[in-house]
């Protein structure tokens, strides 16, 4: 008598449910599980965010660029799919920073926007000599006795002081998560930084004990690897190459998981076409207002209605290398608060990935969106391109119109993980364990937003998986 498969349905192709259906069936196959594996996307592609926009020569990202390597399961996944030697780093050099209307040199030897060095902190002009002194606190001030969870602005206020928070190190962690870096979380986004106190009681000396030998090294050397990785033919390319893995059949695009039932010891979905799914196991990889609202028969996933996303654009501009008349030597710039730009970062992106750009072209890309100033991203193509070819005239000097433009809008995708977050999503998967069993939450709404962090989630999704089933 033939064994009767168990069902696995993946609601999401981004990164992460692309993740969870390649490694649930290749393992599905090492072990000989009697799985079948269906992915439902509501869209008619796979990918998410993860969107490379090709033309002319330009290799232009709308989303995330690059990952960090020293994540490896990104790296570990680029190999499984047969994309290894596409992998380049990118080009190191001088970041700068935009505060109080002026550029300045990012400076040397500060690790997330912590000083590990010392001439480097004492000749920057980017802080006042008041705002050095306070900073330099951090050498005595004792460690705090606070064991639940804070906003990363009052653990670095009380740490380094205002001055260094908010021209230095707001700009650089808030740029990641596109959020108030007195709202976000320092449990879910930044933990290190806590371990590092509790540790070592000082940030400026516990960061300096743990620097690699490749954060030592001078940040201007135009010859030094960089620390991300990107496809040389796109992200996008990334996606393909695992679309391509999966099993025939096995992904359904254009489909809209609108309900999910416990039916006896499984599941039934209901989509948007009306048909009907069932399920013996759920990874459940959509945004959490999505998932909010697949299970909204459920009390407890209402806490997510209430979790905040921000909207963020990409806009990136091509010109012609003559049109650049104050050219800067590095690879971008962050944006303080204090500063009057609506751009909050630009990537020199013909510097930092010259793959990406054809010879004699220059390639800008600029980000707009931030937590208060969101109605930008609504405006007109033309009239975020405007304000944002105002913002770099106000350090460079653009005497073109871009040859080629693209804006990507981003409506509330960047989750923002806020104080208590860690406990909210654990409160949920308890309770999901009780009453879903089978059904598992992973992606960027609940515990990591990178490319490698998501598909660490897909991967821990997919043992639940296997573990639940061999029950």
């Amino acid at each position: 008598m033939l064994e009767r498969k168990q069902k696995v349905v993946i609601i999401g192709g981004g990164i992460t449910g692309l993740t969870a259906a390649y490694y649930l069936q290749k393992e599905a196959l090492l072990q000989n599980l009697p799985f079948e594996v269906k992915l439902i996307e509501a869209s008619h592609r796979l990918g998410g965010k993860l969107q490379t926009f090709v033309q002319d020569g330009y290799v232009i990202e709308r989303g995330p660029d690059s990952f960090l390597e020293r994540k490896q399961s990104a790296v570990r996944l680029a190999k499984e799919v047969g994309i290894a030697d596409r992998l380049i780093n990118n080009s190191a050099g001088q970041s700068f920073v935009v505060a109080n209307q002026q550029l300045y040199p990012m400076p040397g030897g500060s690790i997330m926007g912590i000083p590990t060095e010392l001439v480097p902190f004492i000749t920057t002009r980017l802080f006042s000599v008041a705002g050095k002194v306070r900073a330099a606190a951090d050498l005595i001030i004792p460690r705090s006795n606070m064991k639940g969870d804070q906003s990363l602005g009052h653990f670095f206020r009380r740490r380094v002081g205002d001055e260094v928070l908010e021209n230095l190190i707001e700009p650089l962690l808030s740029g990641i998560y596109a959020g108030d870096i007195d709202q976000l979380s320092l449990m879910s986004t930044f933990p290190q930084f806590y371990q590092v106190e509790k540790n070592h009681r000082s940030l400026i000396l516990g960061m300096r004990k743990g620097k690699t030998p490749q954060q030592s090294n001078n940040p201007t050397s135009s010859s030094k690897k960089g620390i991300f990785l990107t496809v040389s033919t796109g992200l996008q390319s990334f996606i393909e190459a695992i679309e391509a893995k999966l099993q025939p059949h096995s992904v359904m695009k254009g489909y809209r998981v609108e309900s999910i039932k416990k039916l006896g010891e499984g599941y039934e979905m209901e989509l948007n076409s009306k048909e009907r799914i069932l399920a013996d196991s759920i990874i459940v990889a959509v945004p959490h207002h999505t998932a909010a609202s697949i299970f909204s028969q459920y009390e407890y996933f209402s806490v997510f209605k209430h979790v905040p996303a921000t909207s963020v654009a990409t806009v990136a501009l091509a010109f012609p290398k003559e049109a650049i008349k104050k050219d800067i030597d590095g690879t971008g710039f962050v944006v303080s608060r204090n500063s009057d730009f609506s751009i909050t970062a630009c990537t020199w992106t013909h510097k930092k990935w010259p793959h990406s750009t054809p010879e004699g072209k220059v390639l800008l890309r600029c980000y707009v969106g931030r937590p208060g100033d969101e109605t930008i991203v609504d405006l007109s193509d033309d009239e975020i391109i405007n304000i944002v070819l105002d913002d770099l005239n106000k350090i460079m000097n653009i005497t073109a119109k871009p040859e080629l433009s693209v804006v990507t809008r981003w409506k509330d995708s960047m989750p923002q993980y806020t104080v208590g977050h860690k406990d909210r999503i654990n409160d949920v998967t308890e309770k999901m364990s009780e009453e879903l069993p089978g059904v598992f939450l992973a992606g960027s709404s609940y515990q990591g937003i990178g490319v490698p962090d998501c598909i660490d989630q897909a991967e821990a999704a997919v043992k639940k998986v296997i573990e639940f089933l061999k029950k």
